[in-house]
């Protein structure tokens, strides 16, 4: 009979991590998204303002912010694995109870709380993912776990088209905490703790116990030991990775990740009106999100492999360089259909590009503080994703046109590119 340790370590192997990693993400993108999709029957429903739903967005994205910088360095104290137990308990618990708001400010506080658990979430598993994937193909595997939060958002799109004209739009709330809560055993089962982390975990106990014993003897007796081996072991805080050693990489990563989020967010959040604007018609308008989201999983998918291959740094840059040129012509195919091809062009590039920043937070640091410098960079992004949508509707509402905007809007991902371009790795690639 298997005993339940060797069951264990059977279930628990590298490819059932990096996969059920994957499928967290994909919840990631599903409970972002689900306020999104059912935003217009919430707003009729409740009577809810323009302004209003923007706090509401806003609210959930500064939740992702704070559990990125707070929640998910935590990663690095107790373990990536009950990191992730935890934030997909935040996420399951607050998108469920959601079914049952009331009131906008109940709803205010539920999006914070579950972005609290998706921002922890996301840098949680980008952290386990590089620490289990082989060294070669690190980047294919980091991009293709983060491919599932696009994936999350295209199912929940077609889940909710579904669901809402039948049941209303707390249902999606429902079974989109439903699905999450039945990821939890998925985690228990199959998500194994990162060994870099527990060899850290390890030599640093090694390490206390034998100062507690050294301690103990008389002074006398430290003249026949041999010198005590010096060990630096990296503080797990955000004072390493703004430490000499990391300081200048550090910074320029903020700036990348801030840029690409603030584009990012700014599409993801305009694109309906964006495309009706443009000239396309209201039925084919209805698929651009869908559209973009496609072409994001492939950009991801297509990013990893090729970072894998001719260097992580170059090809995000030509991604992110390329995504701006498509958006700098925008204004040339306005009033075509191929402006919906386009779309899925820029999701390509610009999500192929930003995920691959993920890889580029996960090779800047140590294992000890791997999970600190990824969720300082997912949260102060996501300042980017709030800060990019609030620009742009400034933009729209002082009468600038969609190609202008989409002109403005190309000049963060040409900051991104170039300063991910000079971010310095150990192996130069």
């Amino acid at each position: 009979m298997i005993n339940n340790l060797h069951l264990s370590s059977i279930l628990k192997n590298h490819n059932t991590t990096i996969f059920v990693c994957f499928l967290m993400n994909m919840l990631d993108g599903m409970d972002v998204m689900v306020i999104s999709y059912t935003a217009p029957s919430l707003a009729k429903e409740w009577d809810v303002s323009p302004e209003m739903l923007g706090l509401i967005f806003s609210t959930g994205l500064f939740g992702m912010a704070i559990g990125g910088i707070f929640l998910a360095p935590f990663a690095d104290q107790i373990g990536r694995r009950r990191t992730i137990i935890i934030s997909a308990l935040i996420m399951g618990i607050s998108v469920f109870l959601t079914c049952f708001c009331q009131i906008v400010e109940h709803l205010l506080i539920l999006r914070f709380i579950s972005g609290l658990g998706i921002g922890s979430m996301l840098a949680s598993t980008a952290t386990l993912t590089a620490e289990f994937a082989p060294k070669k193909t690190k980047d294919f595997w980091v991009s293709f776990v983060m491919a599932g939060y696009p994936l999350g958002a295209v199912f929940t799109g077609l889940l909710t088209a579904a669901i809402i004209p039948i049941y209303g739009w707390k249902m999606a709330f429902t079974i989109s905490g439903i699905i999450t809560f039945c990821a939890l055993p998925l985690i228990y089962f199959f998500l194994a703790e990162s060994e870099d982390y527990l060899s850290k975990v390890e030599i640093k106990k090694v390490i206390k116990e034998a100062k507690e014993v050294l301690e103990k003897l008389p002074p006398e007796a430290h003249e026949l030991l041999p010198p005590f081996p010096k060990v630096t072991i990296v503080k797990n805080s955000v004072s390493s990775i703004l430490s000499n050693s990391f300081r200048k990489k550090t910074i320029l990563l903020w700036a990348a990740i801030f840029m690409a989020f603030a584009t990012l967010y700014f599409l993801t959040s305009w694109i309906p009106k964006l495309a009706t604007t443009a000239g396309l018609s209201v039925s084919l308008a209805i698929y651009a999100g869908t559209v973009f989201n496609v072409g994001a999983f492939s950009g991801i998918i297509v990013q990893g492999y090729l970072s894998a291959k001719f260097g992580l740094r170059k090809i995000i840059f030509l991604f992110l360089i390329t995504t701006a040129s498509l958006m700098a012509m925008f204004g040339f195919f306005k009033g075509s259909d191929f402006i919906l091809v386009l779309f899925g062009l820029i999701g390509f590039g610009i999500q192929g590009g930003f995920v691959g920043l993920y890889s580029v937070a996960v090779r800047l640091y140590p294992t000890e503080v791997r999970a600190t410098g990824v969720g300082w960079a997912v949260g102060l992004g996501r300042t980017g994703a709030i800060v990019g949508p609030i620009i742009g509707g400034i933009f729209i509402a002082a009468g600038y046109s969609m190609a202008i905007n989409f002109f403005l809007f190309s000049i963060p991902l040409i900051i991104s590119g170039l300063a991910t371009l000079n971010i310095q790795f150990s192996d130069s690639k």
